[in-house]
C-alpha cells in the first residue's frame, strides 16, 4: 500500500478517536473528570432551566402588557466606549458568575445597532458621536458634521447645511435642560457630539487647529464651542477631565500643569463670566470635595474639570487610594441628575464611560471591565433616582473592540486567568485575548517565540492581555453593538438597526426634535 496513503488512513483513525471522545472540537486536559462545583449543582436539574424560561416568559408577556406610551419627561443616554458584547459578558464574570446579569442587562428591550461610519467599516468615537447623537452618519474622525465634510477641513464644519442637530440641541429647544458627564476630557469626540461641529476630534484647542494650518475663528476649537456656541454655552451640567484644554500654557491649572492654549484665553473663567453676567447661578469645582460643598439643588449651572486630562480607572481609584479626591462616575451621575431635576420640562443627560475604551486600547483588560462595573453602577443610581414611568433610560456602546473570550475555560474560573486546554506547543493562554495591540509583546519574544504566560502575571493590574498583531495601540471591532432600554417607548429599541435610529427614536418618546410626532 502506498505509504502516504497508509498515512492518510492512520490520520483519520486519529481524528475519529479525539472526535469520539470530545477532545478534537474541545481540546482539554479533561484528566480524571471535570469537577462540578456544589455552587451549580441545581443547574444539573432539568427543572432548573425550564423554571428559568417560565419566569422570562412571564415577564416578558408582563413587559408587554405595560409598554410605555407616555411622552418621556427625562431621557438619560449611557454610551459605554467601546463597551462591545464580549465586554460585557465577561464583566458577569468579574462580577461573580457567567450567569450573572450585568444590571442595565434587566432593562426589558434589547437591540443591536449598526457601528460603521460613511467612510470606514471600523468605526471612530467621533464620527459614530454624530450617529448616536445626531442621527447622521459622518467620516471617520469627524464630530456634528455630515459626511460632505471631510476630515481635516478647515472650512467645512463652518458650513450650516453640513452641521448635524444634536439631541441635546432638540431637548433646549423644547425648553428642556442638558448635560453630559464623561470619565474622559468634556472636549473629547464622545462628549463633543454633544455640542460640537468640527472636522477633526483632535482639536480640541485653538493650538491643535493652528497646526492644521486652520483658522482659528473660522474654525473654534471644541473647548471655545463648549463655552462660546450655541449649545455647549447653555448646558446646565459639564462634567469630566481636560481642563488643559481651557487654559493658556502661561496658566497652571489648579494642581500645578500648564494649559494648552496659546490664544491667552482663560475660558474656565470665561464660562463663569457669561453666566454672572445673565445672573444665573453657576458653579466651577475641580475636586471631588469641591463638588460635596456645592449646594446642588439651588444651582443652575455646574462645570466640574476633575483632572487635566482624563479622569482616573475607577480600579486604580480603589489601588491608589484616591476615591476621596477623584469622583466616580456614579457620583458624577448623581450631581448631574440632582441639578438638571429642577426643571419641570424635563432634561436629556448624556453620561460616558470613556475609559471602559482606553484599557481595551491598551489591552488593559481587567482595568476595562472594572470601568464596565462603575459603568453599570451609575446606571443602576440613574434609574433608583427616576421613574420608568417618565424618564427613558437608554445604555449602549459606541463600538466594539478586538477582545475576544477563548478556549473552554471551567465555568468557576476568574475570567482574568488561563485556559487548561491542549495547545499545540503545550503552552497556556489566556481566557481573554485581543486580535491585536500592545499585548503581543506579553504573548510573544524572539527568543522563544510565544512566551509561556502564569497566572501571577495575568493577575497583575498592570498585564497587558495577548494579542496576535503588534499595534502601540489596540484598534476598535465592526461588531453591532449592544442597545439596552428601560423607561416609555423602550420597546422602540428591540431589533437591529441603524446607530443614527438611537436619538430619532429617543425624541419620538421625548416628543422633541424633527422626529417628535412621527406617527405609523
Amino acid at each position: 500500500m502506498d505509504k502516504r496513503l497508509i498515512l492518510l488512513l492512520v490520520g483519520v483513525a486519529v481524528w475519529l478517536s479525539g472526535s469520539a471522545s470530545g477532545q478534537r472540537d474541545h481540546p482539554r486536559k479533561w484528566g480524571s473528570g471535570e469537577p462540578h462545583p456544589i455552587k451549580y449543582v441545581e443547574e444539573q436539574k432539568t427543572a432548573y432551566w425550564v423554571e428559568k424560561a417560565q419566569e422570562t416568559l412571564h415577564a416578558k408577556l408582563a413587559e408587554t402588557q405595560a409598554a410605555h406610551t407616555n411622552a418621556a419627561k427625562n431621557v438619560i443616554m449611557f454610551l459605554g466606549d467601546g463597551m462591545s458584547v464580549h465586554t460585557v459578558t465577561a464583566t458577569r464574570n468579574l462580577l461573580g458568575d457567567s450567569a450573572e446579569k450585568v444590571y442595565f442587562e434587566q432593562f426589558p428591550y434589547t437591540g443591536l445597532s449598526k457601528t460603521y461610519c460613511v467612510n470606514r467599516q471600523v468605526a471612530d468615537s467621533a464620527c459614530t458621536a454624530t450617529a448616536y447623537l445626531g442621527g447622521v452618519k459622518g467620516n471617520y474622525g469627524t464630530i456634528g458634521v455630515n459626511a460632505n465634510v471631510a476630515r481635516y477641513s478647515c472650512d467645512g464644519a463652518a458650513m450650516e447645511e453640513n452641521q448635524v442637530e444634536s439631541i441635546a440641541q432638540w431637548a433646549q429647544e423644547a425648553g428642556k435642560d442638558a448635560g453630559l458627564v464623561t470619565t474622559a476630557r468634556v472636549t473629547h469626540a464622545s462628549p463633543a457630539g454633544v455640542y460640537a461641529h468640527i472636522a477633526d476630534r483632535n482639536w480640541e484647542n485653538d493650538w491643535e487647529v493652528t497646526n492644521r494650518q486652520c483658522n482659528t475663528e473660522q474654525t473654534p476649537d471644541i473647548a471655545r464651542q463648549l463655552v462660546e456656541g450655541q449649545v455647549g454655552k447653555a448646558l446646565k451640567v459639564i462634567l469630566g477631565g481636560g481642563r488643559q484644554q481651557f487654559i493658556n500654557t502661561t496658566v497652571n491649572d489648579e494642581e500645578g500643569y500648564p494649559g494648552y492654549r496659546t490664544d491667552g484665553r482663560h475660558l474656565i473663567k470665561d464660562w463663569l463670566a457669561d453666566k454672572q453676567a445673565a445672573n444665573a447661578s453657576a458653579n466651577y469645582v475641580w475636586s471631588r470635595k469641591g463638588l460635596s460643598l456645592v449646594d446642588l439643588d439651588k444651582t443652575e449651572y455646574l462645570l466640574g474639570l476633575f483632572a487635566t486630562s482624563h479622569l482616573p480607572y475607577d480600579g486604580d481609584r480603589a489601588r491608589n487610594r484616591s476615591q476621596l479626591a477623584d469622583p466616580s462616575l456614579t457620583e458624577l451621575t448623581e450631581a448631574a441628575i440632582r441639578v438638571l431635576q429642577r426643571n419641570e420640562k424635563g432634561f436629556f443627560l448624556f453620561v460616558e464611560g470613556a475609559r471602559i475604551d482606553m484599557a481595551h486600547h491598551d489591552t488593559y483588560a481587567r482595568r476595562s471591565l472594572e470601568d464596565t462595573a462603575e459603568f453599570a453602577r451609575a446606571v443602576q443610581k440613574a434609574r433608583e433616582m427616576t421613574s420608568d414611568e417618565d424618564t427613558l433610560i437608554v445604555v449602549t456602546a459606541d463600538h466594539a473592540h478586538t477582545m475576544s473570550i477563548n478556549g473552554y475555560p471551567y465555568r468557576d474560573q476568574e475570567i482574568f486567568g488561563l485556559t487548561d486546554d491542549d495547545t499545540d506547543d503545550d503552552l497556556p493562554y489566556a481566557i481573554l485575548s485581543y486580535a491585536n495591540g500592545p499585548g503581543y509583546k506579553s504573548a510573544f519574544n524572539l527568543a522563544d517565540g510565544r512566551a509561556r504566560l502564569t497566572e501571577k502575571l495575568t493577575d497583575k493590574t498592570d498585564f497587558q492581555f495577548p494579542s496576535m498583531v503588534p499595534l502601540d495601540a489596540e484598534s476598535h471591532g465592526g461588531d453591532d453593538v449592544a442597545v439596552y432600554a428601560s423607561g416609555p417607548f423602550s420597546q422602540f429599541f428591540s431589533g437591529n438597526y441603524e446607530q443614527t435610529n438611537i436619538p430619532a427614536m429617543m425624541a419620538r418618546a421625548a416628543g422633541i426634535g424633527p422626529y417628535a410626532n412621527i406617527q405609523p
